[in-house]
């Protein structure tokens, strides 16, 4: 009996069954079209058990997901998805269960603490020198430039709370301003917001106080330097808990790599990735959570 793999399941086949009565006519044509095709062969496994797979992929360990689809799923696993297909028409179904996950992971958002950080962080594609030529996500990616240089891709727009947990995220191309998205994203939070220089802003800052959100960020070498309480010093210096969570979905979780070969595909391995994250039971965080007195009351000077 594999626990992990059981909770995973559990919780999507219960979903499953609530987002087939609500969003399966909005599928159901292309599904019908894919499965007319002449050499089409219908899909024995059920949307809850695809989405599991590529979930379970994510925590398994694996590198690649046609090592952990053909050692681990079609063997290792076999008691438990008797009905697997071959790794090749599995990667054609994949794509069925993208807007399940995207509407899943909506509602594993974290909870509300009134603590939050925002930061961005790049999914490459394929190498900077190769962007002229990649026609995978042709019209999609782009150039952009991040800490570490320029790379092709997208930006992955992350808010979470102090507890690790994600509040909302974002995909854009990589030529996007990092503050582009955070209005959208905090829309339904309130309370402070922790971020780096690249979100400094007086107009951005004004809009993000009219959705009662206060950012604060250090300021540069030309900026007054604003005054701060021991409690907002304090979590602000604690601003590397979203570069920690960046660093375990790429390299824990793995949503980032360069072999790809439709963009759907490449969202579903995104999706997935952060919703495995959601299921982490122990997720950095930071252990001194006392929320101040005054944290709903945001100040006005």
């Amino acid at each position: 009996m594999n626990p992990l793999l059981t909770d995973i399941f559990c919780v999507i086949d219960d979903f499953c069954k609530s987002f087939d009565k609500k969003y399966q006519h909005f599928f159901l044509t292309s599904v019908k079209k894919s499965i007319k095709k002449p050499r089409s062969v219908a899909c024995k496994l059920s949307l809850s058990e695809i989405m599991t797979i590529v979930i379970l992929f994510h925590t398994s360990g694996y590198r690649t997901f046609k090592d952990f689809y053909l050692l681990s799923v079609c063997k290792d696993l076999k008691e438990y998805f008797p009905q697997s297909l071959s790794y090749s028409r599995f990667v054609q179904v994949m794509e069925y269960a993208l807007m399940p996950l995207a509407v899943f992971l909506n509602g594993v958002k974290g909870k509300e603490t009134h603590i939050y950080y925002a930061d961005s962080t790049c999914i490459e594609v394929c190498h900077i020198k190769r962007a002229k030529s990649h026609k995978v996500f042709k019209g999609l990616a782009e150039k952009g430039k991040s800490s570490m240089g320029w790379f092709f891709g997208f930006k992955l727009h992350l808010v979470i709370n102090n507890l690790g947990e994600i509040m909302a995220c974002s995909l854009t191309p990589a030529n996007t301003d990092d503050r582009k998205p955070v209005p959208k994203l905090v829309e339904s939070l309130n309370g402070w917001l922790f971020a780096d220089k690249g979100y400094i802003g007086k107009t951005f800052l004004e809009k993000l106080k009219e959705q009662s959100i206060e950012i604060f960020t250090k300021v540069k070498k030309n900026m007054k330097k604003r005054i701060l309480n021991v409690t907002q010093q304090f979590y602000l210096s604690k601003r590397g808990l979203i570069e920690t969570v960046n660093d375990q979905l790429k390299n824990i979780c793995y949503i980032e790599h360069t072999r790809h070969r439709k963009p759907a595909n490449a969202f579903v391995n995104l999706l997935s990735g952060l919703i495995a994250y959601s299921f982490k039971p122990r997720k950095p965080s930071i252990k001194n959570n006392k929320l101040p007195p005054n944290i709903l009351q945001l100040t006005s000077n």
